[in-house]
């Protein structure tokens, strides 16, 4: 596969909208494959408020980050996140600080960014703060969470993509919202 954002023929952003809209199908089953958000398990106090707020019709990111990773501030730099978040005024947006370990929740860090402020935004710690890989939260809603960053978008309570690779590519997620608001056959 091609690096996008180093195709000497075309704009990043063209092409990622193109990439993300033939992505769509791969998306739609790796979806229907990851089981649904709780079943069979018992949730902890944040996954049960995670859980509440996405089952709006309007979809809902759930964001995992920690301050202390390269990745995340990748994300943030450039208020990558502050602008997109403003710009989706109507789409619900969870950051869930996780893998802390001593770094805190990370909210001073996204304030200072411009990650805050939004009426559609709020900032979760989650409560194991572990990084030692035998310690640490593995999982949330009943789906495995491995790496950081890592972004999910939600729709009436179902998981309809999840982007677990690392730093997200804006005009994708972008395309992930629009298609996920779109009524699907369940």
């Amino acid at each position: 596969m091609r690096n996008l954002e180093n195709d000497r023929y075309g704009d990043c952003a063209q092409k990622c909208l193109r990439y993300g809209a033939s992505m769509k199908s791969l998306f739609f089953f790796l979806a229907l494959a990851m089981p649904s958000a709780g079943v069979g398990a018992e949730l902890l106090p944040i996954e049960q408020q995670v859980a509440e707020l996405m089952k709006s019709p309007k979809p809902t990111v759930v964001h995992f980050w920690a301050p202390w990773c390269p990745n995340c501030y990748g994300e943030l730099k450039n208020k990558g996140w502050s602008n997109f978040i403003t710009a989706n005024k109507d789409v619900t947006f969870i950051f869930i600080t996780s893998w802390a370990g001593e770094s805190g929740d990370g909210r001073a860090m996204l304030e200072k960014l411009g990650v805050g402020p939004q009426k559609n935004f709020q900032l979760l710690p989650h409560p194991n703060t572990s990084r030692r890989d035998e310690d640490k939260m593995t999982s949330f809603l009943g789906v495995t969470m491995a790496w950081l960053p890592a972004t999910w978008v939600f729709r009436e309570g179902k998981l309809r993509y999840a982007l677990n690779y690392g730093e997200v590519r804006f005009p994708i997620l972008q395309q992930l919202i629009k298609d996920a608001s779109e009524k699907w056959e369940d």
